[in-house]
């Protein structure tokens, strides 16, 4: 075996474990899938509400269940439609002070997150860190479409693979 295609298949081999470094990237987030339609259950130490706003704060060790999908937070403000036709169903939550976010076999911390249920939309901010089974993923911005299973991670991406058997 000649030594250029020595290299090329030890390249290929190792690119697993390799860092990727990037402006952005697609990310496979298959088991981030959710259902959007199921409820939404929000606990806290503390709640204010404003039906005029259509506002609710939670604050004090705040969890957000939806599904087997887990959000938490120091404090989660939440916004709904007050409109007769809008049935008080959540438009917005936008929780801050570090948030962690677990679905399944894959969890991501930032330091905000909106979650749009209406849409499925989840858009992590700040110091984002993604883990998937044993590879991590970091970058500013990660915007997560539950309801499809896609994602993009932005802002100077590092990406570390590592197969199962590391």
């Amino acid at each position: 075996m000649s030594l250029i295609r020595f290299a090329a298949i030890f390249a290929l081999c190792a690119l697993p474990y390799i860092p990727a470094l990037a402006q952005g990237a697609s990310v496979a987030v298959g088991t981030l899938q959710q259902d959007t339609s199921l409820p939404v259950e929000v606990t806290s130490d503390d709640l204010s509400i404003d039906n005029t706003a259509g506002v609710a704060v939670f604050e004090g060790n705040v969890i957000v269940i939806q599904g087997i999908m887990r959000l938490t937070a120091p404090r989660i403000r939440v916004e709904y439609d007050t409109s007769e036709e809008g049935n008080n169903d959540i438009t917005e939550m936008y929780a801050t002070g570090g948030v962690t976010f677990v679905n399944g076999p894959e969890a991501a911390e930032s330091d905000e997150a909106r979650y749009l249920p209406n849409t499925g939309d989840l858009i992590m901010t700040g110091d984002v860190l993604l883990t998937q089974g044993p590879s991590v993923m970091s970058g500013e911005k990660l915007t997560v479409d539950l309801n499809a299973g896609t994602g993009v991670m932005e802002g100077r991406v590092r990406t570390v693979f590592q197969s199962e058997q590391n």
